[in-house]
């Protein structure tokens, strides 16, 4: 069997991207799919490499029996592009970014991780903890159609 490789990513790999890989890590295990699958993430920016997720990603995740207090934010690097299968950008901006960073020849297949329709999934960084909830709803949603 061959392992799908997902990279998530967001523009500091703090709040968002660290969430889509604790909930499709937990949603893979739960349906028994674990092995299929190999997630990750990183920022296209660098001002939190080797940072932990913000607390408000931690403690939402907690609540939902998931836990990224491990992860470290990262920096995607030319190699991810070519090393995953799939890259899902949280917003617009990400994905415009990642493509402008996409070598010519066979690389992964770079969308936004909300496709049909195309929309963005909100940086909560400066706003309050209810933003934190809706982003982490919105991911797990998507998180049950992609996995099913």
């Amino acid at each position: 069997m061959t392992c799908q490789r997902i990279l998530f990513v967001c523009l500091g790999n703090i709040c968002r991207s660290p969430l889509a890989q604790g909930i499709f890590e937990k949603r893979a295990q739960d349906i028994g799919q674990a092995d299929a699958f190999s997630f990750d993430s990183a920022g296209t920016g660098a001002w939190h490499v080797g940072n932990p997720p913000d607390p408000r990603s931690i403690d939402i995740a907690r609540v939902h029996g998931i836990d990224i207090s491990s992860q470290r934010a990262r920096q995607i690097v030319r190699s991810d592009l070519e090393d995953f299968d799939v890259i899902l950008a949280m917003d617009s901006n990400n994905l415009a970014n990642l493509n402008r960073m996409a070598p010519v020849g066979p690389v992964a297949r770079i969308e936004l991780l909300f496709q049909s329709p195309a929309r963005d999934v909100p940086d909560p960084y400066y706003g309050g903890d209810g933003g934190f909830n809706t982003v982490f709803r919105m991911i797990r949603e998507r998180s049950e159609e992609i996995l099913r």
